[in-house]
């Protein structure tokens, strides 16, 4: 009995030109994929690069007039204070940081202080409070340094302090370690308070 004759596999066989038109489609689709990727509002721990405002191809902060601060003010409208912009996270995009307080007609309200990022439609959202009201606080400067957040904070060492002159005084900062934002005290007068870590 005669073997039937075999199929003709020359049109299989790999050559230079194949790999050359693989690899061109494959750098493509990547090229493509990336392109595509959202901005993502999670803090990631990559490499460290601080940044000012605009950092990353067509990347701007987030705008703190576009999302509302989690303060409860009641009837009163809500005011940012301060602002610092950075990237805090090194992902190229940067996040904006505020110190914001209810407006009140007189005196001076605690502050709380605020991590806004993009999400991923590029909309602002506050995804981490490093400071509350309910702390009794109040912000003497915000600013970034690299990839961390440094304040001065004013407080009080009991509640029969009056609201006018805070006696205690606090240099902190707050360093994003992948999961949370870690809080270091640099100085202080009068005493320390507040939480050492704020999580996400």
């Amino acid at each position: 009995m005669q073997n039937s004759e075999l199929p003709d596999l020359a049109h299989t066989r790999t050559r230079p030109l194949h790999w050359v038109a693989t690899a061109t489609a494959m750098a493509a689709v990547i090229a493509l994929a990336g392109l595509l990727q959202p901005d993502d509002a999670t803090a990631t721990a990559t490499a460290p690069s601080g940044r000012e405002s605009g950092a990353g191809p067509g990347r701007t902060a987030p705008d703190p007039a576009a999302v509302r601060l989690p303060l409860e003010c009641g009837t009163a409208a809500s005011t940012v204070t301060r602002k610092a912009v950075g990237d805090l996270d090194g992902d190229g995009g940067p996040e904006t940081i505020v110190a914001g307080r209810c407006a009140a007609g007189s005196g001076t309200p605690p502050e709380g202080i605020y991590v806004l990022a993009r999400t991923r439609d590029g909309g602002p959202r506050v995804v981490a409070t490093l400071v509350t009201p309910a702390d009794r606080l109040t912000v003497g400067d915000l600013a970034v340094t690299g990839r961390a957040v440094t304040a001065t904070l004013y407080g009080y060492s009991k509640p029969e302090v009056p609201v006018c002159c805070p006696d205690r005084k606090e240099r902190v900062s707050w360093r994003w370690d992948g999961a949370k934002f870690l809080r270091t005290a640099e100085n202080a007068e009068g005493g320390t308070g507040g939480p050492d870590t704020t999580a996400l």
